[in-house]
């Protein structure tokens, strides 16, 4: 089954990407760490609710399979590799790995969060 699904990234959320699942019964979206796409690129990476890892398609294209799960179920979805290598090209061309913490003020976070 097709699934359209749409990449997010925003440089005020920097260690963060999004995938919005459109369905039929709404959009799904999942966040999880930039970092953990990055690295299952080329390698298994995740540990719990989300799984990233490289594979193989059963025509002999490269994919990137990830792997989701909620309590409410689990979806296995693959994307062309090119795709998601471009996707996180760009985020690292916006932010790159290391200057995350420069792209907000920690102590305007911290007093939002105490702000009464």
């Amino acid at each position: 089954m097709k699934l359209e699904a749409s990449l997010g990234y925003q440089p005020s959320d920097p260690y963060a990407v999004t995938v919005t699942f459109r369905t039929a019964g709404g959009d799904v979206i999942w966040t999880f760490a930039r970092d953990l796409l990055t690295r299952g690129l080329t390698a298994p990476a995740g540990e719990g609710d989300v799984h990233v890892w490289p594979c193989l398609n059963s025509t002999g294209r490269a994919v990137v399979i990830i792997e989701l799960r909620s309590p409410d179920g689990e979806l296995l979805v693959q994307a062309p590799a090119l795709e998601l290598t471009a996707f996180v090209n760009r985020t690292l061309a916006l932010v790159p790995t290391g200057t995350e913490s420069s792209q907000f003020d920690i102590d305007e976070l911290i007093g939002q969060l105490f702000a009464v």
